[in-house]
Parts: structure tokens; C-alpha cells; sequence
């Protein structure tokens, strides 16, 4: 059974910024690629940060706020609140640069790159290599490609990986249909035991959004058995 890695799906084109450039030149890069982040390397390609579109406008309306606060006395500032007036200020990548940089390999699932983007709530993932040094960008559109298999293909995937390949069964023992990515297997298995393997399996393959289980099954071997 074949799964997606990273390094299969991120874009190698890589735009990126390092400590010096500046608040105007990291906006240019963003206009005129039309991408909403990039990260911010060292002399070494190793990533340091990454700014994404958010930040530079949290840091103009930071900046024009300033101005109406400037006549009132500030309470001590939290970290946090520290951090954002350091952005208000920031006149280049570096200042400007989130912290520390959440990256991937290119050997990491898909799968398991989209739930660090999903825990961290992160946009784009930085990918580096044994040295990690930047050879790529996964963003979630980069990530999302993966449900762009068209049924036929999972179907088969499932058929000739999972059910033939990995688990050995017979021909025909379970029948798999798949719905715009939603796959309903049904069949009659030997094992009660075996219904969980199929199932776990067949959501590991790329583009399955759901699983139906219709299986039956001939034995209980979930429970003891009386004869012994």
C-alpha cells in the first residue's frame, strides 16, 4: 500500500526572506508570488522563522494604534503583548519573523504533516532535509492534493493493496465501492477480528474521507470458546 510522503507534494519553488530584508521587500515577495507566507532563512539555508501575511498587517494596525495611545501612561505588558509591540516596530524579516519555525521532513506522511498544521494552526510548513536546511514548502493546498484521486483509483487501491496485498484474502471476498472519496466495504470475512484491520487499513490509503463497514463475518473469535 502506497502512502504520500511530504516531499511528494510540497513546492520546491521556494520564496523566501532572510534577517535583513525589509518590511516593504517581504511585502513585495508576497504581492507578487501571490502566497500569503514564506520563511526567513540564515546564510546557511536553515530556517530561522517564517512571516506569514497576518503578521504584516498586525503590524500596521499595531503601528497605527501606537499613535493614539502615545498620551496615555502603559501598564507593564504581558510576553505576549511585548511580542506584538516588537512587530508594531519591526522594520525588517527578523523582527517581523514568528518563532521558532514548526518545519517537516520530506519522508513524513502526509497525513501526519497535516495534523502538526492542524495542532500548531499553521498555514505552510517549512521542509528541510537531515541538515535542516529548506528544500521546500508544504502549504495545505500543497497537502490537500492528495483527495484529488479520482474514485476509480482509490477503489483499486483498496482491491489490489489492501485487500490482496496486505491482508491476503481471497478474490471477492469483500466488494469495495467508493463515492466521491467515501469507500463502503461489504463482504463476509472469516474472523470478527479481521473487520478491524480492514477498515484501519483502508483509511490509511490516500484520498479516503470515510469508511463504511457493511462486513459480516462467520466466526466470533472476539469471544472464548466454549469447547476449551
Amino acid at each position: 500500500m502506497r502512502t504520500r510522503t511530504v516531499g511528494e507534494v510540497m513546492t520546491r519553488d521556494i520564496v523566501q526572506a532572510h534577517r535583513e530584508t525589509s518590511f516593504k521587500d517581504v511585502a513585495r515577495l508576497l504581492d507578487g508570488h501571490r502566497i500569503s507566507g514564506l520563511p526567513v532563512v540564515d546564510d546557511d539555508d536553515k530556517v530561522l522563522g517564517v512571516i506569514s501575511e497576518t503578521d504584516l498587517i498586525r503590524r500596521q494596525a499595531s503601528q497605527a494604534g501606537q499613535g493614539r495611545q502615545h498620551r496615555f501612561r502603559m501598564p507593564a505588558l504581558r510576553r505576549s503583548a511585548r511580542r506584538a509591540a516588537a512587530k508594531a516596530r519591526a522594520t525588517t524579516a527578523e523582527q517581523l519573523m514568528s518563532t521558532p519555525a514548526i518545519t517537516v521532513h520530506p519522508q513524513q506522511y502526509v497525513a501526519d504533516a497535516a495534523r502538526v498544521m492542524e495542532r500548531h494552526r499553521v498555514e505552510r510548513l517549512p521542509v528541510v532535509d537531515e541538515e535542516d536546511r529548506l528544500i521546500g514548502i508544504a502549504t495545505r493546498r500543497d497537502l490537500l492534493r492528495v483527495f484529488l484521486r479520482t474514485d476509480d483509483e482509490i477503489r483499486r487501491e483498496v482491491t489490489d493493496e489492501v485487500l490482496t496485498h496486505a491482508l491476503c484474502l481471497p478474490p471477492r471476498t469483500v466488494s469495495v465501492s467508493v463515492a466521491d472519496g467515501m469507500v463502503t466495504l461489504e463482504g463476509r470475512l472469516e474472523r470478527r477480528g479481521d473487520i478491524p484491520s480492514v477498515i484501519r487499513l483502508t483509511w490509511r490509503v490516500d484520498g479516503v474521507v470515510g469508511v463504511v463497514n457493511s462486513l459480516a463475518f462467520r466466526t466470533d473469535d472476539s469471544r472464548p470458546d466454549p469447547s476449551r
